[in-house]
């Protein structure tokens, strides 16, 4: 088989947008001043950062206050979850939920909470990964003060009703987090779809560059800050602020804004496409994206191991070699030979778990691209399937 060389993990990472590196580049030299300095340089700097902030809150709704740049979607998820629970015991308020299907940045959080004194409650999803909202409002108790559901599940791609969940956790007087890292800028934030109180993103997710994201803290809500030294981002994150990423955070949003309506249809279409040559061409698949509600760049299939037994691991060895670059759940948890957890959330057995392949498709990905990945998963599934009976 001829080596290809496609790329199809964009939920993982994508490639920074030239558009993107041209915006930052004059910040690591000509605009290199501190913003929080006094001086002429440092001015420039600190209006160009508020800028940035501006285009981000813009694109979320929210005021630009409410906009603390973090290094990314992980320490955004730790601050509202930590931040928040920190400052919420002294009113009584320890019990937090979640569910068994949110990132590990979420997960890990909630049993560091566990370790100092919270308890967590995890809510169970559905086939595709969502959580019915009766669930949430079974769950919540009087001691609830944190609810985190994700907006897109970054392995499945399918949506929570962030509308309906976060409306119950208003009327409760609960606050809700939502990590919006595989949605922000692709799906359109309107506001009143979005009742949340704390939120999640990062920019490499939409061609911008590592190492920034941001969380949104609607106006009153406490945070308790755990990263000192300084009063940068209004007393709540001390470090000399990167302004070099965030002008890249914000012209990544912008490019995104240009594009995204054409773009979501497109995607779309490709991933139509990627799905029919699968199913057309591999017996015994599991579609575990919910298609109708869901983002359009996320595919995530297994297989039925009841009826062929895939091994994982030479699964995305045999992919990777045939140069189709995918992933089997989060890039977070990419190194680990067990199974994806959200696998295992929605219902697989772990060999079935252990089968899934995650496809995410980008701006850069083709028609031919697709065509060619359809072909190689499709040949090494005849290489190494193997009917279940046989093991």
């Amino acid at each position: 088989m001829n080596r290809s060389n496609i790329y199809l993990d964009y939920s993982a990472t994508t490639p920074v947008d030239p558009a993107v590196l041209d915006a930052m580049r004059p910040y690591f030299t000509g605009v290199f001043g501190n913003a929080s300095s006094v001086h002429a340089h440092g001015r420039k700097a600190k209006a160009a950062l508020e800028r940035s902030r501006e285009i981000i809150a813009g694109e979320l709704g929210v005021h630009p206050g409410e906009v603390l740049y973090t290094s990314g979607g992980t320490e955004s998820n730790n601050t509202a979850l930590i931040g928040a629970a920190f400052a919420l015991r002294k009113h009584r308020k320890s019990h937090l939920i979640t569910s068994e299907a949110e990132h590990q940045a979420v997960l890990e959080t909630c049993e560091f909470l566990e370790t100092v004194g919270f308890t967590v409650t995890y809510l169970d999803v559905n086939r595709y990964g969502a959580v019915e909202p009766d669930r949430l409002g079974d769950a919540i108790r009087e001691d609830t003060g944190i609810v985190s559901l994700m907006h897109a599940n970054n392995e499945l791609g399918t949506l929570n009703d962030i509308r309906e969940l976060g409306g119950i956790c208003r009327e409760r007087g609960v606050l809700f987090h939502s990590d919006l890292v595989q949605s922000f800028s692709k799906v359109p934030m309107i506001p009143e779809d979005f009742p949340v109180d704390l939120a999640s993103i990062s920019a490499h997710k939409i061609y911008g560059p590592k190492g920034i994201g941001a969380l949104y803290i609607r106006k009153g809500v406490e945070i308790e800050r755990f990263q000192h030294g300084g009063g940068q981002e209004r007393g709540r994150r001390g470090g000399t602020e990167n302004v070099p990423l965030a002008v890249g955070f914000a012209k990544a949003v912008e490019c995104m804004q240009q594009i995204r309506e054409e773009e979501r249809e497109r995607l779309r279409f490709l991933r139509t496409h990627l799905l029919n040559g699968l199913t057309e061409r591999i017996d015994h698949l599991h579609i575990n994206t919910d298609l109708h509600n869901s983002v359009d760049h996320i595919l995530n299939i297994s297989f039925n191991a009841a009826k062929i037994s895939i091994d994982g691991e030479a699964l995305l060895m045999g992919l990777d070699t045939a140069g189709l670059s995918v992933s089997n759940g989060s890039a977070c948890t990419s190194g680990s030979l067990e199974p994806s957890h959200v696998q295992l959330a929605i219902g697989h057995d772990k060999p079935t778990a252990k089968s899934a392949i995650r496809f995410s498709l980008g701006k850069y990905t083709t028609g031919d691209e697709i065509r060619q990945a359809t072909d190689i998963v499709a040949g090494i599934i005849q290489k190494i399937g193997r009917p279940a009976e046989t093991v």
